[in-house]
């Protein structure tokens, strides 16, 4: 346990953005037992531009021109900073000396409206907390002068263009100067560890009630025609992540069993031959209320994910969703899921494997296995989370 301390929390996820992250949720639990500082992202002279009519981009203006006041009490212990500097858009440089240079200069922008923020609140001896922000944050530890800082990886970002073009280079620096790094998988930790021999894994929270308190036995309406086994799949539908051949030939070999599809698609899943086959069956995107309703209605629970760059470190959290609900899950094998899920899922890599699997799972199915798999993914808390960040810290005894 690490308390009374003043954390400072920066990174790419701005507080009043609607959809959730982990670095909210961490800070929230961080500011339980000490103040946190939550920055949002500087504005960029691009974004001000392309979106001055946004609400949001309005938001920062107004407090960049001095009208509205950036620092906002959220919560007990818990505060969200609007930064008053705006830093320019610099990433299409192609030059890596010169983008570093106009890098540090933002970096300074930024900096310093932090410190306005640390001084009204009289924050000293800070662990400054980086959630995967490699370019805005890169020379904060500089400028702030933390006790500790601290680089959270929870996505292996450069296999993504835009933080892949300067962040071949940065990110690895970025990641030897801090003091310790924390990863939300082992395949990330893995990664971070070969420049820093302070990473861990920490796993990841996630917000389980409402699965693991479904008691609602009623099919939704549009599901109460679908004939059983149902085999299904909750998320969004991305050819990028998703394996189409894999889902291809399970309902090929298996035209007995009902492959039910819940979520958007992208328009890779919008031209596939799965729409051309009678056992399969799109349902659309669906509120986040109603999801357990949906994986409840399953039999046996999907994550066929393609192993790429984009997914081999990632946590898949709807893995620990399909298990708050007692289901049987059938998934890719990578690294990362033989060595924290193997005990409580099947996993497979060919569409022959997912076949032979999903038989297994079904056949295989009973009331212990629903009670471990529920109390598997109970014990993946945010509280477990943020414990073992505060183990991490700890031990490159840096703390005063």
């Amino acid at each position: 346990m690490i308390q009374g301390r003043d954390i400072v929390v920066v990174g790419q996820q701005p507080w009043d953005v609607a959809i959730g992250s982990n670095c909210k949720n961490i800070a929230l639990e961080f500011s339980k037992h000490n103040r946190v500082l939550y920055v949002n992202s500087p504005l960029d002279r691009i974004t001000a531009l392309r979106n001055a009519k946004d609400p949001q981009v309005q938001k920062r203006l107004q407090v960049i021109r001095g009208q509205e006041n950036g620092l906002v009490n959220i919560a007990p212990n818990l505060w969200n900073l609007y930064p008053d500097r705006m830093i320019e858009s610099i990433n299409w440089i192609g030059s890596q000396a010169v983008f570093e240079k106009l890098n540090k200069v933002n970096n300074k922008r930024f900096a310093n409206s932090i410190l306005r923020a640390m001084h009204h609140l009289q924050f000293s001896n800070i662990i400054l907390f980086n959630d995967n922000d490699m370019f805005r944050c890169f020379h904060l530890k500089t400028f702030l002068k933390p006790a500790v800082s601290v680089y959270y990886s929870r996505d292996y970002m450069l296999a993504v263009d835009y933080w892949k073009k300067h962040g071949e280079k940065m990110e690895p620096e970025l990641i030897a100067q801090s003091d310790v790094c924390v990863a939300n998988s082992t395949y990330l930790a893995d990664y971070c560890r070969k420049y820093n021999p302070h990473a861990y894994y920490v796993g990841q929270g996630c917000e389980l009630e409402m699965f693991s308190n479904y008691n609602n036995p009623v099919l939704p309406e549009d599901m109460q025609l679908i004939k059983g086994p149902v085999i299904g799949y909750m998320g969004a539908l991305l050819g990028l992540r998703l394996d189409l051949n894999v889902l291809v030939h399970i309902a090929t070999a298996r035209p007995d069993w009902s492959i039910v599809l819940v979520g958007r698609e992208d328009d890779a899943f919008r031209s596939s031959k799965l729409h051309n086959m009678t056992n399969v069956h799109f349902l659309g995107s669906k509120p986040p209320s109603v999801l357990p309703q949906y994986i409840h209605a399953f039999d046996v629970c999907l994550n066929p994910q393609v192993i790429s760059e984009v997914t081999i470190g990632n946590y898949p959290r709807k893995i620990d969703e399909y298990l708050a609900m007692g289901k049987p899950v059938v998934a890719t094998r990578t690294p990362f899921m033989e060595a924290v899920f193997s005990e409580y899922t099947y996993l497979g890599t060919t569409g022959e494997e997912y076949v032979q699997l999903i038989e297994k799972a079904l056949h295989e199915n009973a009331p212990e296995k629903e009670s471990a798999r529920k109390t598997f993914a109970a014990s993946h808390t945010w509280e477990n989370s943020v414990e073992a960040i505060y183990k991490a810290i700890l031990s490159v005894s840096l703390h005063t």
